[in-house]
């Protein structure tokens, strides 16, 4: 074989060595651009979740935030319905306290209702011996009704007629006045007690507007909120 012919298939082993590395440089191109365009899509894939999850988050958040809102707002418009029934129902009863003072005013009328508190008293306490308390501007007629008082006891109690103590020391508060709208006081009544303290009977005009007010106020409140709580 001479120069030539060797020279010749050098170049042809060159050109074929040339096109495998070629082939193989392309083989290595492609793949690097698909696991390229994999790895871009698998990272877009992710980016996209991430950023799904994270809207999913705040949506939540915000869901949750307007349902706090709504409760939130919700209790403040129940709290203040409330509070207008109460006001209502306060007015009510400050009218009623007030149409309390009408009553000592009857003289004929509150005298027979004094005796039948005090009767109502003693039947309570169903004691021998009682302190009575009763305003000051009320002593003349409880006096006046005192004896009256223990024999009406005396006969539906079937016992003897009772010691009765009128307290000329210490009164209850007199009748409520513009001047003092919210210190002590008392419309009209009796208060009774045993001698020892130990029992006491509060039988005022006002001890009496709460006691019934308190049995009465689910019906009161049912009477004027029918519809509110409907």
């Amino acid at each position: 074989m001479n120069d030539a012919d060797v020279s010749k298939q050098i170049q042809q082993m060159v050109r074929f060595i040339r096109q495998e590395a070629e082939e193989k440089a392309n083989e290595i191109l492609v793949s690097a651009e698909e696991e390229f365009n994999i790895e871009k899509l698998q990272l877009v894939e992710a980016e996209k979740k991430k950023i799904r999850q994270e809207y999913e988050k705040k949506e939540k958040q915000v869901d949750v935030r307007k349902k706090i809102e709504y409760s939130m707002q919700l209790n403040a418009s129940r709290i203040k319905v409330l509070q207008a029934q109460d006001d209502l129902v306060n007015s009510m009863k400050e009218s009623a306290a007030k149409e309390l003072l009408r009553v000592s005013q009857d003289h004929t009328k509150y005298k027979k209702l004094l005796k039948d508190l005090i009767v109502q008293s003693l039947l309570r306490l169903k004691e021998p011996a009682v302190l009575l308390r009763c305003r000051k501007t009320d002593v003349e007629l409880v006096d006046s009704v005192l004896q009256s008082a223990k024999e009406e006891y005396s006969a539906k109690a079937e016992v003897h007629s009772p010691e009765i103590l009128v307290d000329k020391q210490t009164f209850l508060p007199p009748a409520p006045s513009s001047q003092d709208v919210h210190g002590p006081h008392c419309s009209g009544g009796v208060v009774l007690a045993s001698r020892d303290g130990k029992i006491v009977i509060e039988n005022t005009l006002d001890a009496r507007l709460d006691l019934v007010f308190r049995k009465k106020l689910p019906e009161i409140r049912k009477h004027l909120f029918a519809q509110t709580t409907a």
